[in-house]
């Protein structure tokens, strides 16, 4: 009987991308055991890399829009369309990141998400009806105000104009209206890649908690806070939707709570999106062993990332998980808890960061053959 093993890593952040990495442990695995049945799955959780890893792993293709920056400016912002032809994934810090903008630029008073609602759009115009979005990394507080407008969500001030882009803007908003909203969102499916559990407001919301990497003063952060919060009120008074408390609607600048509000999305861990899309619980079900793995595991690793829900399915099915990681950080005996059995660090020897990235490939094809071989070892024992 052939031995079914799946390997599903997430990508190793800054060196090799997931399909790159499970191609290299495939290898490291054939040279033990060259008649394994394999199946390849690289996965992602939602943040760095989701996109790559899902446009390389269903066949789909990348796409550059002109849209709006989060300073207004215009740029060249990636997003990918999947294999299946109706899915598109958005990865939020590509269209108003924070590595889109200068340290000294940071504002997120005026910062806007108005190019996503511009992808958005162009995506509709291409006929995706399914939309997938990454929303960490955001440089905005704006709640996805910018987004609804350029989607033709009206946001009004008590005079009856538009308010301004940014999350400053909010604070006068008086009315929300909905008849001119794209009516193509009424046929579209938004899932939110959220990972964090903040509410909208207060001491661990949005602006609070968020506010100051995105170079927010303590003075913004009561603004933008209050903006919030108002936002939420009227959210409720025009739409019905009480959003405030949300578990998740602080994400991305309250991106989150502003996607559920206007475009009737549905706020999910990254990870279990992918991985259902994937269709990775039936490949796990009848494997002998998983093969998961990421640039470092440490105690962050368990809090729902790739490799922990990967190896929680296969735990469900008491199948045996084991990891490749570039490196072993702080607490990464944690995983042990929530069913990988075993970890590999790729570092085989004194070696520079640029050293290892470098070499990444390799060293992953030889972890694996050095993890290979004691599992040959354990199967010739029959210790089980």
């Amino acid at each position: 009987m052939s031995f079914k093993i799946v390997i599903a890593p997430q990508e190793f952040k800054g060196s090799v991308s997931a399909v790159k990495v499970a191609e290299a442990i495939s290898k490291g695995v054939k040279k033990v055991f060259p008649t394994a049945d394999i199946t390849i799955v690289p996965v992602a959780d939602g943040g760095d890399g989701t996109l790559n890893t899902l446009v390389e792993s269903t066949g789909g293709k990348k796409i550059s829009s002109n849209v709006m920056g989060p300073t207004g400016e215009r740029i060249s912002a990636e997003w990918g369309a999947l294999g299946d032809g109706n899915t598109a994934i958005i990865e939020m810090a590509k269209i108003a990141g924070l590595a889109l903008i200068d340290q000294d630029n940071m504002n997120p008073l005026t910062a806007t998400t108005f190019g996503l609602g511009e992808v958005l759009k162009e995506a509709l115009d291409r006929n995706y009806r399914k939309f997938i979005i990454g929303i960490g990394g955001s440089a905005t507080n704006d709640a996805g105000a910018g987004m609804a407008q350029a989607l033709g969500i009206r946001l009004l001030d008590s005079f009856g104009s538009d308010i301004n882009l940014g999350g400053v803007g909010l604070i006068d908003l008086e009315k929300i209206e909905m008849i001119d909203r794209d009516p193509r969102v009424n046929e579209s499916q938004f899932l939110v890649a959220c990972d964090v559990n903040n509410p909208l407001t207060g001491k661990n919301g949005a602006s609070v908690i968020y506010g100051p990497q995105k170079g927010a003063t303590p003075e913004m952060v009561k603004t933008l806070d209050d903006a919030l919060f108002n936002f939420s009120k009227i959210v409720f008074r025009d739409i019905g939707k009480d959003i405030n408390n949300l578990s998740g609607s602080g994400a991305a600048g309250g991106l989150g709570g502003g996607i559920v509000a206007l475009l009737d999305g549905q706020l999910i861990p990254g990870s279990k999106i992918i991985l259902d899309m994937l269709g990775i619980n039936k490949k796990i079900m009848d494997a002998d062993l998983v093969i998961t793995g990421e640039g470092q595991t440490d105690f962050q690793t368990v809090f729902d990332k790739a490799p922990i829900s990967v190896s929680k399915i296969a735990k469900s099915f008491s199948v045996p998980c084991i990891a490749i990681s570039g490196s072993l950080g702080q607490g990464f005996e944690s995983v042990y808890d929530e069913g990988i059995s075993s970890i590999s660090s790729i570092i085989n020897s004194p070696m520079t960061l640029e050293e290892a990235t470098f070499r990444s490939v390799d060293l992953i094809e030889c972890a694996t053959e050095q993890a290979m071989k004691y599992l040959e070892i354990g199967k010739k024992l029959n210790i089980n």
